[in-house]
């Protein structure tokens, strides 16, 4: 998709085609996002949500980046052993599934902040299209009937009442979903501003819920739960400033350290998905997610050592025992153990308006649809971001992300993310604003991605198209999209002493790219319902 003015991508076609809406209507990048975030709590439920929380990175046209953080955060009464049974081994399920399962929602606050700081429109005029989708209802694509149909007994088995997405017949493509519950709590945060979701009826509703389920979040938690603007992580690629979010999240200083290994050699010579290139992307790739699982948590509770992570000197011996005559073992770099597989349900939007300004924003529920639990009444399912902590230091979440002391669990702290929202500028002019859904493998497709732009001269629609691979320290295998590599190259990693795992897909990312005359291409991944649009 080109255009001349203004772009919006994300994962549904509804939702971008509000954000893009907003901006022919005068709002500015951070109006559209607002508006395509809320869109996405309707039509794109499993992602996107009033009941979870993200990142946004921004940079205005003058060339100031600023970055928010409306990450959830442990309740009150969180406590570092809470999901670990007498023996000291972790429950099945309770971190992921149910009302314990839940961190207090940061999504609305960090609306508000970003509007408070930058909006021009109302937030009302921002919120109305959400609403009237909630009310009239909503087309099923394809996809989105497969997800519901695959979550049915999960809807069934977490909830005390019926969900709009409950159905006793199978969810097919053009179905229709009402959300008037949804559009209740939408009008309540129209009429009363943050105050709408984190008081009154919404927060009545939501601390009932609570308590139906044994879950910690309470009415001080809501009352007291503030986004927090941060500096962003930056960095240089190649001539290229990469702007991206800081700790909470790791993505930013993950990516920075991937890209500083990366730069010492000739990918584009050796080319997109080859041996060589494959090999080191996963060899630095295991090293930095060490690093994640050692050093990285909240900014807040611990201290996280930004600085000497990505000190071009750190990084030089971080990877200087790297060979491209065998592979690394990652018993050698330290010590995990194998985990489940993970859920890939985050959802990005970029966004870039006819001034120049860009946005990029990363938000989630964690799994898909979260903890699986409604707020009854309120039309909204709530996350599952507490499992991004550290339950049992040194043992895996569930994308099989170890984590160490420094991501314990601790009341009021927020737990460690992998979203990277990345925004790129090249010679001081704005280039790239990329990111993507994906757990462990979020950090991991972004990288790639600005490789396949900066090295391997690609446009964004090709980039976000390329196969991708990933490696994330344990498991100790390289996971495989479907015909991302020649036959030979498989077999010449395999020598290497590589294991590799075939998988279906790696990310869903929503990307815009500034062409050298000016004009705007949109990427949105094929991998979903994700579309982008402009004018």
């Amino acid at each position: 998709m080109i255009a001349n003015h203004a772009m919006v991508s994300s994962a549904h076609p509804l939702a971008t085609s509000i954000g893009l809406d907003i901006m022919r209507n005068g709002g500015n990048a951070i109006d559209a996002a607002i508006a395509t975030h809320f869109a996405l709590a309707v039509v794109y439920p499993q992602a996107g949500n009033v009941g979870g929380g993200g990142f946004a990175v921004i940079r205005m046209n003058d060339g100031t980046i600023n970055s928010l953080d409306f990450r959830e955060k442990a309740p009150a009464l969180a406590h570092r052993d809470m999901f670990l049974n007498a023996e000291g081994q972790l429950y099945d399920l309770r971190s992921t599934h149910g009302h314990m399962a839940s961190g207090v929602p940061g999504a609305v606050d960090g609306m508000f902040a970003l509007h408070q700081k930058y909006g021009t429109l109302t937030m009302a005029e921002l919120i109305e299209p959400s609403v009237e989708i909630s009310l009239r209802g909503y087309a099923l694509t394809p996809l989105a009937a497969e997800i519901l149909n695959t979550n049915q007994k999960e809807f069934q088995t977490y909830n005390r009442w019926s969900t709009p997405y409950h159905s006793d017949q199978i969810w097919e493509a053009g179905d229709t979903i009402r959300q008037p519950d949804l559009a209740k709590t939408l009008k309540h945060i129209q009429t009363n501003g943050r105050n709408g979701f984190y008081d009154g009826i919404v927060a009545d509703q939501i601390v009932a819920e609570m308590q139906s389920g044994n879950g910690l979040i309470s009415h001080a938690d809501l009352k007291n739960y503030q986004s927090v603007w941060r500096k962003p992580i930056s960095g240089n690629y190649r001539g290229h400033q990469i702007i991206s979010m800081a700790p909470p999240s790791s993505g930013g200083i993950a990516l920075l350290q991937l890209l500083q290994g990366t730069e010492g050699y000739p990918i584009a010579d050796w080319g997109h998905n080859s041996t060589k290139t494959i090999h080191l992307m996963s060899e630095l790739e295991r090293r930095v997610y060490a690093d994640r699982a050692l050093y990285l948590g909240d900014p807040d509770f611990v201290k996280v050592p930004i600085k000497q992570l990505l000190k071009p000197s750190y990084n030089q011996r971080r990877f200087a025992d790297i060979s491209f005559d065998v592979v690394t073992p990652s018993e050698r770099v330290s010590a995990g153990e194998i985990p489940p597989s993970e859920s890939p349900e985050t959802t990005h939007l970029s966004v870039v308006d006819s001034n120049g300004n860009a946005v990029a924003i990363t938000t989630t529920l964690n799994s898909s649809f979260g903890n699986k639990v409604m707020v009854k009444g309120a039309g909204f399912f709530l996350n599952n971001e507490m499992d991004d902590f550290s339950s049992k230091p040194g043992s895996p979440n569930q994308f099989g992300l170890i984590g160490g002391e420094a991501n314990a669990i601790l009341p009021h702290k927020r737990m460690l993310s992998s979203m990277t929202p990345t925004i790129v500028t090249y010679k001081d002019q704005l280039k790239m604003v990329v990111g993507t859904p994906g757990g462990s493998t979020i950090i991991t497709s972004v990288y790639q991605t600005l490789l396949n732009v900066i090295d391997h001269g690609m446009g964004m629609q090709e980039a976000v198209n390329a196969k991708r691979v990933h490696h994330q320290w344990y498991p100790d295998e390289v996971r495989v999209e479907t015909g991302a590599l020649t036959e030979n190259v498989q077999t010449d990693l395999e020598q290497l002493g590589h294991q590799l795992r075939i998988t279906d897909k790696i990310g869903r990312m929503d990307c815009i790219l500034v062409l050298p005359d000016g004009r705007l291409e949109g990427g949105a991944d094929p991998r979903g319902d994700n579309t982008a649009l402009g004018y």
